[in-house]
């Protein structure tokens, strides 16, 4: 078990469009120790069509990003495409079975989270995702924000990382986001 980040993903309506956000903390650990506190660990693919953020190994994490990039590419940005051959390549390669990192893929419709087993995994809810060390207490907290507050999409993602990052130790609360509007 590794010990890693927090990544939060939305997917819903804004201004009554679809609308997508992605948020992650900055922290890097190894070990017990910080090594960094501000590292970027989400981006826009496909020309800002797609939202991508990351959790595990940094290396193993640009090899899947290199990887889905190529993918998507190839599949002219159609998300759901993209993600089926991304799990089918990866579990046919040896080397990629092996890599340490769990990544979420969206658009301003759909989201997914790409396992280190090659596993696709769309939410029960159709909305709201999380990976890293501190997955499991932001999707707490988005979820029940969802529920139960008036928020912005974008200031729920932030304040349930925010969340996230009083609780887990792997985890702070230096939060970047990316959004995405479609039509």
């Amino acid at each position: 078990m590794f010990h890693a980040t927090t990544i939060l993903g939305y997917v819903g309506k804004k201004d009554g469009k679809p609308y997508g956000i992605i948020g992650g903390d900055g922290q890097v650990s190894f070990g017990n120790t910080i090594m960094k506190g501000n590292a970027n660990k989400i981006r826009s693919l496909y020309n800002g069509k797609i939202l991508s953020g990351f959790a595990g190994s940094t290396a193993d994490a640009f090899s899947l990003f290199d990887m889905f990039e190529r993918i998507l590419e190839g599949k002219k940005g159609d998300l759901l495409k993209s993600v089926i051959d991304f799990s089918k390549e990866w579990r046919k390669d040896k080397y990629l079975r092996r890599l340490e990192a769990m990544m979420i893929v969206l658009d301003s419709k759909n989201i997914y989270v790409l396992s280190g087993t090659g596993d696709v995994v769309e939410p029960e809810d159709g909305k709201i995702v999380a990976i890293g060390s501190g997955g499991n207490y932001a999707l707490s907290a988005a979820r029940a924000l969802d529920k139960h507050a008036n928020l912005e999409p974008k200031e729920l993602v932030i304040e349930s990382l925010k969340i996230a990052g009083e609780i887990c130790i792997y985890t702070n609360t230096n939060i970047k986001t990316l959004e995405i509007t479609g039509e």
